[in-house]
This record gives structure tokens, sequence and C-alpha cells, in this order.
């Protein structure tokens, strides 16, 4: 099998020192994005976070897991902009899933905006299926707000 360009990431656990460049992966990848405190909050909180990075120590994407019982929920994942395209998001749902079974789940849970077709394509083609919504979910343009759709892999 030949090698992927993925093989040549850092695939490292987040930590504290990350939490500036993730931050501000978030804001230019996201039009509501979390906050830097969001971050900070979440390694404090033990969510299992991962970093990639290239070989030159670029951050390529991230993402942060949450265990509940049998059932990991994807909190964020974010593939930088100039590396969309090219695979990277599958790349990092797969070590989110492999993350999630060394874990003993059985299933990942996801909320994404009906607005963010690309990302909604990548979970379909993953497998992720639609569960339900949650109306009013994201905040959105103007004060309004965004309905999420709940979507469900199992493992």
């Amino acid at each position: 099998m030949a090698a992927s360009v993925h093989d040549l990431l850092d695939f490292a656990p987040m930590s504290s020192a990350d939490i500036d460049e993730v931050s501000a992966l978030e804001n230019s990848v996201f039009p509501h994005p979390w906050s830097r405190a969001n971050f900070v909050d979440s390694l404090a909180s033990g969510y299992d976070a991962w970093v990639a990075r290239d070989p030159l120590g670029e951050l390529a994407g991230y993402f942060l897991l949450m265990y509940a019982f049998d059932e990991a929920h994807l909190l964020d994942v974010a593939v930088a902009g100039g590396r969309q395209g090219e695979g990277l998001g599958r790349w990092l749902l797969d070590k989110a899933s492999e993350r999630s079974r060394q874990h003993g789940m059985l299933s990942v849970l996801l909320e994404v905006r009906p607005s963010n077709e690309r990302a909604l394509r990548v979970y379909e083609r993953y497998g992720f299926v639609e569960i339900g919504r949650r109306k009013g979910y994201y905040p959105a343009h103007e004060g309004k707000r965004e309905d999420a759709i709940v979507m469900r892999f199992q493992l």
C-alpha cells in the first residue's frame, strides 16, 4: 500500500501550548467559532483533544472528544483552510473513531449546521447518519439561531 501524505503528520494530544494556534485555526474556518476559553475549559475538563501537524510543525487540524457511557461526542473538528480537500477531515474522523474504540465507545455523536454542506457531505460519506435535529442550537447571523443536525456513527 502506498504511503499517504497523512502518514507524515504528527498526531499528538492537544496541550495548553497549542491553544493559541488551535483558536486561530478555529477562527479562520468557522463563522461562529469556539472561544479560546472553550478550548482552555475543554482541556481542563479532560476531554480527549488531539492535534495534527505537518512536518514543518504547522497545525493542519484538530478534534476534541467527550466520552459518556458508551458514546463519544465529537465536540469540535477542524481542518486548516489551506489543507481542506486533501482528505484530512476523513483522516481526523478515522483518528477520532480509533480513539473512541480505544475508550470502549460503541458510537460517535456529533452536531453539524445544515448550512455547513461541505462538512455534512464528509460526515455522510464517512457513514454518519442523521438521528435528529436540535432546534435553534447554533448562533447565526443577526441574532438568529440555526438548527443542528444530530448525526451518529456506529463503531
